[in-house]
């Protein structure tokens, strides 16, 4: 059977043997409680029943009773019972009292000189005392009976008396196990909590000392499961880094002859310039492949990061994109203000040379790329932002989580993409806990509703000078 609550599981565990011992000892209290009550009434009557036999005479050969009717009134008041009494001689001749109480039955053992046993008389339930005193050297019998009103409303007073604490006991029980097994839990929770609030390329491994002495299996386990994750990812970046470094030589070389190539007039040209163009393509898969590796979990170390303002970031690349935007008939503008975050410059710029790639890419000739910088008011906190926004084609909004999946591409679009760039940014985002965000871009005047990527880092309490530790 599936456990789906701990504290559910550890309750049905636990309740019902502490129900079964509450019960049993409410059971045992009432038993042990109406015995000696019971007992107390007994010996009533056999007082009652001593009183009688020592007013038996015996004259002129015959057996008398000689009993006060005041005495017997005594006798008889109870406030909640009838008490009935007989006197009978030795030959069980009836002298005295009621007629007609039921003897005690053969075979049942007085306990000196006295049997106690229940009958019925009149209709009612009576308990009843028969007594054998002696009398003219031989014996006679006086009974005593006395209905169960009393001995009744006793039980139930008993048991109530019983029953009751123990059931205000389960209860309270029943709320601090219920408060037990959740503080009991509290650790368990707590451990839960740390792990739900981990990043997925937070692997480090859970520190044991702060683990529940029984809960130490489980955090071992887990501890041992992220360095497995790690060792993964770690071998699928060398892989990655390692294939990327090998290719970028070669494809650099291959490039490099084929611009030679194309630089002289001769038959083959357009088969050359596919090449070329393959080549190019191939060389920055190979340099995405490698800056997606160094983003990824484990590609690199949280504490090297340092200050970076992302405007110098713009300002280190400014040159090389104005010059391709030109020779696209493109313009690629600057709004740019000083905006610090911690993170790593490499993986900083090769977020910025993805986006910029891209609206560059897509936006055709005539239109406008404006890269931004600055520091955005949110929630009440100054949060830093790197933006870029073109007003080409754009992005159907059924799309805008799908182009974020690697080497996925919207049906229809043209350019030399690979389908990395966004996947590649939005590593880069979430290794500096940035938010990414997708938008339309500003109008164009030609139906196309444009492109604004934003990535908005964490809120830093204090301004850092660039490079800064």
């Amino acid at each position: 059977m599936a456990v789906r609550s701990l504290r559910v599981h550890l309750l049905r565990l636990l309740l019902p043997p502490i129900a079964a011992v509450l019960a049993i000892g409410a059971v045992g209290a009432y038993w042990v409680s109406i015995d000696p009550a019971k007992d107390a009434y007994d010996q009533a009557l056999i007082s009652s029943g001593t009183a009688l036999a020592e007013r038996i005479r015996y004259e002129d050969g015959r057996f008398s009773f000689d009993l006060p009717s005041a005495a017997e009134r005594v006798l008889r008041t109870d406030k909640y019972d009838e008490i009935y009494y007989a006197v009978d001689g030795p030959d069980g001749r009836h002298i005295a009292g009621d007629f007609g109480i039921p003897p005690a039955r053969r075979g049942q053992r007085a306990v000196q000189g006295v049997v106690r046993y229940d009958a019925e008389y009149r209709g009612d339930p009576v308990r009843v005392v028969q007594l054998d005193v002696p009398c003219a050297g031989r014996s006679c019998t006086v009974k005593v009976a006395e209905t169960t009103v009393k001995r009744e409303r006793l039980s139930g007073e008993i048991l109530a008396s019983s029953v009751l604490p123990q059931a205000l006991l389960a209860v309270l029980t029943l709320v601090l196990v219920w408060f037990g097994v959740a503080r009991g839990l509290g650790p368990l929770e707590g451990l839960s909590e740390e792990i739900r609030e981990r990043s997925p390329r937070d692997l480090r491994p859970i520190d044991l000392e702060h683990a529940p002495e029984e809960a130490r299996p489980l955090v071992s386990a887990l501890n041992q499961l992220f360095g497995q994750v790690a060792e993964s990812n770690l071998n699928q970046q060398r892989f990655l880094a390692n294939a990327a470094h090998q290719l970028r030589t070669p494809l650099a070389g291959l490039q490099a002859h084929t611009e030679l190539a194309l630089a002289q007039v001769g038959p083959g040209r357009s088969e050359l310039q596919e090449v070329h163009s393959a080549t190019i393509r191939t060389a920055r898969l190979a340099n995405q492949l490698l800056a997606l590796a160094r983003a990824e979990p484990g590609g690199y170390r949280p504490e090297t990061l340092a200050a970076v303002d992302l405007r110098q970031v713009v300002e280190g690349a400014a040159d090389e994109w104005v010059h391709r935007a030109l020779d696209k008939d493109l313009d690629l503008g600057f709004d740019l203000a000083p905006a610090s975050v911690r993170g790593d410059a490499f993986l900083l710029r090769e977020a910025l040379v993805n986006l910029i790639h891209n609206a560059l890419e897509y936006t055709p000739a005539g239109g406008h790329v404006t890269v931004r910088t600055g520091v955005r008011s949110l929630h009440g906190s100054e949060h830093p932002f790197l933006e870029v926004e073109d007003d080409g084609p754009g992005i159907a909004p059924a799309e805008r989580e799908r182009v974020f999946e690697r080497f996925y591409r919207p049906p229809g679009t043209g350019g030399l993409g690979s389908g990395l760039g966004l996947s590649i940014v939005r590593e880069i985002a979430s290794a500096h806990g940035a938010q990414i965000t997708l938008a339309d871009g500003g109008p164009n005047g030609r139906g196309a509703r444009g492109c604004r990527i934003s990535l908005i880092f964490p809120a830093t309490p204090a301004a850092e000078e660039p490079g800064q530790a």
